[in-house]
């Protein structure tokens, strides 16, 4: 099977063996992308959420002609804009710069991971996300990429603000890591242009897997969120992965007996991909994920990836 992994979080400090600013192993990013390959993926999204990330995620999106990233500024840290030394413009400006200079090497393939989050309002509070979110549409319109999208707990604002601009993403947008209510799935599944994300923390609960299953296929696409968003034992997707795609987590080790070769325990890597990919067959009652794999393959190359 082959796979696009749309949301990886490959920047992370835990793939420099770092974990709470504590070292306990030496990086290992390499060797999460061996075991990538292997599992079947084509192709990797690195998820930027700032500017810094964004120079980043470019940078290590050029080490390997299978990697690519996004550009823009996540909800949680919008205030950037306003703490930039150059004010929001020019940190606007400063990420248009990396989206054309990645966009022109074939590497930037979205504009995000930008969005709503009302959960984390500690970080960062309403008005301010709104304001950003609605500022980096221009981001998509005139890159002409698609939008990798964030929504917690704010629905009805990030409908209206998407809805206002519909003709900014043509394209379209993903809303990655979804774990809403069936009635949000389809307030935005009714916007044509947006496809749902589905991950470990979209897969955690009955309701959750209720969601899943009543999704069109042709509107899902799969991430891992790594290193976040594992399906763990306790989550209720969890039955429906099989022995096969859970053999690397099964001889996963503590990071303090960290084993060059395995992975490590609690920590999420893109070679988990088909673990979520055998949950969304599982709550469809398809027996074998095979013709699912490749409708969301297709849909999500059409989308990231159109023919030149």
């Amino acid at each position: 099977m082959r796979f696009i992994d749309i949301g990886a979080n490959l920047l992370d400090d835990m793939y420099s063996g770092q974990y709470n600013d504590k070292p306990y192993h030496q990086p290992d990013l390499p060797a999460v992308l061996e075991r990538a390959w292997a599992a079947g993926l084509q192709k990797l999204m690195i998820t930027a959420g700032s500017l810094k990330e964004a120079r980043a995620a470019l940078e290590l999106a050029k080490t390997d002609e299978r990697l690519f990233c996004t550009v823009g500024c996540h909800p949680t840290r919008c205030k950037e804009f306003e703490d930039h030394p150059g004010g929001p413009d020019a940190y606007l400006e400063e990420l248009l710069t990396v989206l054309k200079e990645g966009q022109a090497l074939g590497k930037v393939v979205a504009v995000g991971e930008c969005g709503l989050d009302y959960e984390r309002l500690h970080f960062c509070d309403a008005d301010t996300q709104k304001k950003y979110f609605e500022s980096q549409f221009r981001l998509a319109k005139e890159s002409g990429l698609p939008m990798f999208l964030h929504l917690r707990a704010a629905a009805d604002d990030f409908l209206d603000i998407t809805s206002r601009h519909l003709q900014d993403f043509l394209r379209g947008g993903v809303v990655h890591s979804f774990d809403g209510t069936a009635e949000e799935a389809a307030r935005v599944l009714a916007v044509p242009q947006l496809a749902i994300g589905i991950n470990g923390c979209s897969l955690k609960t009955e309701e959750n897997l209720a969601v899943v299953a009543g999704l069109p296929i042709e509107r899902i696409m799969l991430e891992t969120d790594c290193p976040w968003c594992e399906i763990r034992p306790t989550h209720a997707g969890r039955k429906h992965v099989s022995a096969e795609a859970l053999a690397g987590v099964a001889s996963a080790k503590d990071r303090k007996k960290f084993a060059a070769g395995c992975q490590v325990k609690s920590r999420n890597e893109p070679a988990n991909i088909r673990q979520v990919l055998e949950v969304v067959a599982g709550v469809k009652g398809r027996a074998d994920p095979q013709a699912i794999a490749d409708v969301i393959y297709a849909s999500t190359e059409r989308m990231f990836f159109p023919p030149a």
